[in-house]
C-alpha cells in the first residue's frame, strides 16, 4: 500500500498503528485450521426441525390450506400456521418507533411474493419435515402481480402490500418521497448550453452466503430460551424476536459471534421468531435453517434501483443543475428499505457542488422478494448511477472526464445539497493520484487544482430556493417526476418509453413550505418581498421540450436536438 505522506500533510497523523501495516485478524487462527464454532456446530440432543411451505405464487390470496394428510407424517410434532403468531405482523424498525408493521412471519390469508412462507412444520428429522411439506395442500385464488417499480405507481396497479394501503412508502406521515429542494432546477436548465439525460438500472443482487441463514433454540427450565444464531445484529435480533413474539427481552439469551457470511443480509430477523416460537409450542428445541434453495429465492437481496438524472451543464464543464428520480424497490415488504431510500437520498448529488439539485426518491413495493440491507444499499446504486452520468456529461460536452470531475468537486466550504459545510474534502487529490498512478494525463489546471482552494463564499451559502411542487399530482404525465424539460413521447422508442410517477398520489410536502415561508420572512428583513413566490406572479404555464434551449443529450435514446 502507497501512503501519500505529503498530502494534508498538516491534517494528518503519520505515526500510524494499523493503516499501511500487516496486522493479524484475531479470528484467522480458528478459520484456518477448522476450530472456528459456527451456531450449528452446537451437538443439542432432541432436536426438532423446521420446514416451511412456501408460496408457489407472486400473488394470491388463500382459499384453504389443507394440513390433514401432513399431520399423520411420522415424526411432525407442531404444524404453525399465522393464527399462532403472537404478533400478526411486524417490520424490524419499528422498534424504534419508525416504519409499520407490514409483514407477518407467516402468510395472513395472502401471499405476496414467490415463496413467502405458509405454515411451517415442525418435526422429528429434516426428512419427515419435508414430507409433511410436500403433502400440505394450498388453495390459492391467483391476483395480478407487478414487478416493476414504475408499473407499481400505475393508478390501476394491483395493490402489494395491505398493511402499507399503497404501493409506495409515506415518509413522516407526509412524505410520498424523500426530497432535496437546493437552488432553483429549472431557472438553471434555461442557463445551461447542454441538458444530460439518463436512465440507470440496477438489478437485484442475492449475498450467496456460504453459511445460509438460520438458528438453532434451546430453552431452558426457567423459561428462557437460548438462540445460537448467524444474526449480523445480535442485539437488533434479539430485540426484533421480543418483539414479534411479545416476550420480555430477559426471557431470550443470543449467542452468536461467527457469522458464515452475511454482507447485511443477516439482520432481517427471518428465522429466529419462528424457531423460538416453535420451542415454546413444544418444549423441545428447535432448528431452522434454510436450504441453499431457500437462501437464493426467499433471503433479502440488495434492492433493484431505477434512477433518473438530468443534469443542465456548460460547455466548459460546470454543471449547473442536477435533478434525479431514484426508485428503490422494496419488494413486497418493508424490511430495511425504506431506510435505504433515506440513504440514497441523502447520497445524491454525490462528491460533487452543483448550485442547484432537485431529488425525489421512492420507496416502492412490488411482488418481488423482499429486499434488505446490502453492503452500502441505497449508496452503491446512486454511486453506480452518479458516475455513469458524469462519464455520460464527459462525452457529451467532449471533455476529458477525469477533469469534468475535478471542476465540479467538492472543496472546503462548500455547501452541499443537504445544507451542511464541506469539510476535509480530497476528492480532487485521490483524482489526482489516481491519474499519476494509471498514467493518466492531466492538464495543468487540473493537476493545480486542491480541495482546499476555491471553496467557501458564494458556494458556501444556501442559494434562493422556490417553493417546490410537492404534489405529485402537479407533475404532468410523460415527465418521470419532472415538472419541466421533457422528452416528448413522441420522440421515445416506444420499446424505453418509462412511465411517470403517477398523478394520482398526493403529498403536502410541509417542511418545504415552511422553509419557503422562513425564506420569505428573512428576505423581508432584509429588505426584500418577503413574499412566496406563487404570490409575486402567477405559475409560468408548461414550456415545450426545447424551452430552455440547451442542446439535449440523452444516454437513454441516444438523441440530440434543441
Amino acid at each position: 500500500m502507497r501512503i501519500r505522506k505529503e498530502l494534508f500533510a498538516d491534517e494528518r497523523d503519520d505515526d500510524l498503528a494499523i493503516v499501511g501495516k500487516p496486522v493479524r485478524r484475531q479470528d484467522i487462527e480458528g478459520h484456518v485450521t477448522g476450530r472456528t464454532t459456527f451456531f450449528d456446530d452446537r451437538l443439542v440432543p432432541g432436536l426438532l426441525h423446521i420446514r416451511c411451505v412456501r408460496s408457489t405464487h407472486d400473488h394470491a390470496r388463500i382459499r384453504a390450506i389443507d394440513t390433514r394428510e401432513a399431520e399423520r407424517v411420522p415424526g411432525v410434532r407442531r404444524i404453525l400456521r399465522w393464527a399462532d403468531l403472537p404478533k400478526k405482523a411486524h417490520n424490524i424498525l419499528t422498534i424504534f418507533n419508525f416504519g409499520i408493521d407490514d409483514e407477518p412471519a407467516l402468510a395472513d390469508g395472502k401471499v405476496r411474493y414467490r415463496g413467502e412462507p405458509i405454515v411451517a412444520i415442525v418435526a422429528e428429522s429434516l426428512r419427515a419435515a419435508d414430507e409433511a411439506v410436500a403433502k400440505v395442500r394450498v388453495d390459492y385464488d391467483p391476483l395480478p402481480a407487478v414487478f416493476d417499480v414504475e408499473e407499481a405507481l400505475k393508478p390501476d396497479a394491483p395493490l402489494v402490500n395491505e398493511y402499507i394501503g399503497r404501493n409506495w412508502f409515506r415518509y413522516w406521515g407526509d412524505y410520498d418521497c424523500q426530497q432535496i429542494r437546493f437552488g432553483d432546477v429549472e431557472a438553471a436548465f434555461r442557463q445551461a448550453d447542454v441538458i444530460v439525460e439518463g436512465r440507470y438500472q440496477m438489478s437485484p443482487i442475492e449475498h450467496a452466503p456460504l453459511e445460509t441463514q438460520g438458528c438453532i433454540v434451546v430453552p431452558g427450565e426457567d423459561g428462557r430460551f437460548t438462540v445460537y444464531t448467524c444474526t449480523q445484529g445480535l442485539h437488533f435480533s434479539l430485540d426484533n424476536t421480543a418483539a414479534q413474539l411479545r416476550l420480555d427481552t430477559n426471557r431470550l439469551h443470543f449467542i452468536g459471534g461467527t457469522v458464515g457470511g452475511g454482507f447485511g443480509g443477516k439482520v432481517d430477523t427471518v428465522v429466529e421468531p419462528l424457531a423460538v416460537l416453535a420451542a415454546m409450542l413444544t418444549g423441545r428445541p428447535v432448528r431452522y435453517v434454510f436450504t441453499r434453495a431457500e437462501e437464493m429465492q426467499v433471503s433479502s437481496p440488495r434492492g433493484a434501483e431505477r434512477v433518473y438524472i438530468t443534469d443542465g451543464v456548460t460547455r466548459d464543464g460546470r454543471i449547473l443543475a442536477r435533478k434525479i428520480v431514484h426508485y428503490h424497490d422494496a419488494g413486497a415488504y418493508s424490511r430495511l428499505s425504506t431506510y435505504g431510500t433515506i440513504k440514497s437520498a441523502a447520497h445524491h448529488p454525490g462528491p460533487y457542488w452543483i448550485p442547484n439539485v432537485w431529488v425525489d426518491s421512492f420507496c416502492v413495493f412490488t411482488n418481488r422478494t423482499p429486499s434488505s440491507a446490502m453492503r452500502g444499499f441505497g449508496v452503491t446504486g446512486g454511486d453506480f448511477a452518479l458516475e455513469s452520468q458524469m462519464d455520460a456529461v464527459a462525452r457529451a460536452i467532449g471533455m476529458d472526464p477525469l477533469e469534468l470531475r475535478i471542476k465540479n468537486a467538492y472543496r472546503d466550504g462548500d455547501m452541499k445539497a443537504h445544507r451542511k459545510l464541506t469539510e476535509g474534502a480530497a476528492l480532487i487529490e485521490c483524482i489526482q493520484v489516481a491519474a499519476e498512478l494509471a498514467r493518466w494525463p492531466l492538464s495543468e489546471e487540473a493537476r493545480s487544482a486542491s480541495s482546499r482552494i476555491g471553496g467557501g463564499g458564494d458556494r458556501g451559502r444556501v442559494p434562493p430556493t422556490p417553493p417546490a411542487r410537492t404534489r405529485l399530482s402537479d407533475r404532468g404525465e410523460g415527465e418521470r417526476g419532472r415538472e419541466t424539460s421533457r422528452i416528448d413521447a413522441a420522440e421515445r422508442p416506444s420499446a424505453r418509453a418509462t412511465t411517470p410517477p403517477p398523478s394520482w398520489l398526493r403529498s403536502e410536502a410541509r417542511a418545504v413550505e415552511a422553509r419557503a415561508v422562513e425564506d420569505g420572512a428573512r428576505r423581508a428583513a432584509e429588505g426584500g418581498e418577503g413574499r412566496r413566490r406563487e404570490e409575486q406572479e402567477p405559475p409560468e404555464p408548461p414550456r415545450p421540450a426545447s424551452g430552455h434551449g440547451a442542446l439535449r443529450f440523452s444516454s437513454v435514446f441516444g438523441s440530440r436536438r434543441r
